[in-house]
């Protein structure tokens, strides 16, 4: 169900859609990887 609500997200931009991941998110600690989530995690060096 998270990963359902959150590709609808994705595709939406929907605030309430996200709200419910949020809620759904506190209910299921496990956070399945999402390939949108991997840019976050680059450190680009400071120049």
């Amino acid at each position: 169900m998270l990963e359902l609500t959150w590709k609808f997200f994705v595709q939406t931009g929907s605030i309430d859609t996200y709200l419910l991941f949020k809620e759904l998110e506190k209910d299921n600690p496990v956070m399945p990887s999402y390939p949108d989530d991997e840019m976050t995690e680059i450190n680009f060096p400071i120049i």
